[in-house]
């Protein structure tokens, strides 16, 4: 061996854990679920009506079209890209009084992210509460700002106690194991 390949060698990232984790504590694309990716990319097309004012038709063509998308729920991802689109005025209704802001001072990031945490909230009541909460959670610390999560956790913790309530009181007032 020559220093250039000595060198190059202990200058390497160390190994990451094989956990579904990346480094940075995301989910690896390949640890996730076909709903996960479907919010995801959802996420994206959202933030493509929020900020580029693009059409619903213009953004469901160009979001089938991204890499991995085949790997997503699609039925999931169109009633979220629809339903939010769609519903928009009033999941900003359910969202405005918990803010501390106006909404014009949210980022277009937390603001989808919300939006779907309230449509999930709604509208699929098959998925836990819990889990609507922690995926929305997720969705923001990994395209949202760097306490944008916090913010959404906040809101959307207390929209579920109001959008759910037989599901969140049945599940705070259960006796502990």
């Amino acid at each position: 061996m020559d220093n250039n390949s000595i060198r190059s060698a202990g200058n390497r990232p160390p190994r990451q854990s094989r956990t579904g984790l990346t480094s940075t504590g995301a989910r690896k694309a390949g640890s996730k679920s076909g709903r996960t990716r479907a919010r995801e990319f959802a996420l994206q097309g959202l933030y493509q009506s929020l900020v580029g004012r693009n059409t619903l038709e213009d953004i469901d063509a160009f979001t089938r079209d991204l890499a991995g998308f085949a790997k997503a729920d699609t039925l999931h991802f169109d009633a979220l890209l629809q339903g939010c689109v769609t519903q928009s005025e009033a999941l900003d209704a359910l969202i405005l009084p918990l803010l501390d802001r106006k909404m014009a001072e949210i980022s277009p990031v937390e603001r989808a992210v919300m939006w779907i945490g309230v449509f999930e909230f709604q509208h699929c009541l098959d998925v836990p509460w819990r889990v609507v909460l922690n995926e929305c959670i997720e969705l923001a610390k990994e395209f949202g700002g760097t306490d944008g999560h916090k913010y959404v956790n906040a809101v959307l913790n207390g929209l579920a106690a109001k959008l759910r309530v037989d599901e969140v009181s049945a599940e705070r007032h259960a006796p502990e194991r």
